[in-house]
């Protein structure tokens, strides 16, 4: 456990620049990298994407909302991110037009509005144009460091990567052995999340922890 959060224990968010907060911008960005990481394109593209477009100052719902779709297609391009142009481009602008008049830009309205129940959360998070059940879980995973009531969040593909290291099955178990092997306060099951989802993506990383524990 403390190798894989040692080598492997950065968030998602982190590695998009995302300085994650519970504030409005960096939950828009978190939900925007959230979006991409759900296509079935590699891990680094989808961040290298998300860049991208904070890059070209599509930080906050309205700003993303006056870009035009060109616009998004080309900052994507530049992360290597070229499929689904059409059908993502017009998705962020749409999720970011349904987010402005549902919680005037503002994710936290979404959770005050859900008081603590993850299911509510989910389905507030699926209204989202191009948000299924991927992309909703993988924004609580990163979201549950600055959320902490989603805490532990461990979905099926963290739990998978668990499973190929030979770990436990239970969150709360696995939360508790990563506190244990690292302590890192309110982000350690952020960071938890993200390194299991690494061990399931990468069959080598895999190979190499079990090599060298």
């Amino acid at each position: 456990m403390e190798a894989l959060l040692t080598e492997h224990g950065r968030t998602f968010a982190d590695e998009a620049g995302i300085r994650l907060r519970d504030t409005p911008q960096p939950l828009y960005q978190l939900l925007v990298l959230s979006h991409l990481l759900s296509a079935r394109i590699r891990t680094s593209v989808a961040v290298a994407a998300a860049q991208a477009l904070f890059a070209h100052d599509m930080r906050t719902p309205r700003h993303m909302l006056k870009s035009t779709w060109q616009q998004r297609v080309d900052a994507r391009g530049e992360g290597g991110y070229r499929r689904y142009d059409e059908k993502t481009a017009t998705q962020l602008a749409e999720g970011a037009e349904l987010l402005l008049e549902e919680y005037g830009g503002d994710l936290r309205r979404l959770r005050r509005s859900a008081d603590g129940d993850l299911d509510a959360l989910r389905s507030g998070l699926r209204r989202t144009p191009g948000m299924g059940p991927v992309g909703a879980n993988i924004f609580l995973r990163e979201a549950q460091a600055v959320w902490p009531e989603a805490a532990p969040y461990l979905d099926k593909k963290a739990l998978q990567g668990a499973e190929r290291l030979g770990l436990p099955a239970s969150p709360e178990e696995l939360a508790q052995l990563a506190e244990q092997a690292r302590p890192t306060g309110p982000h350690g099951p952020a960071v938890l999340a993200a390194a299991l989802v690494r061990a399931a993506l990468d069959k080598d990383l895999v190979a190499d922890l079990r090599a060298h524990p």
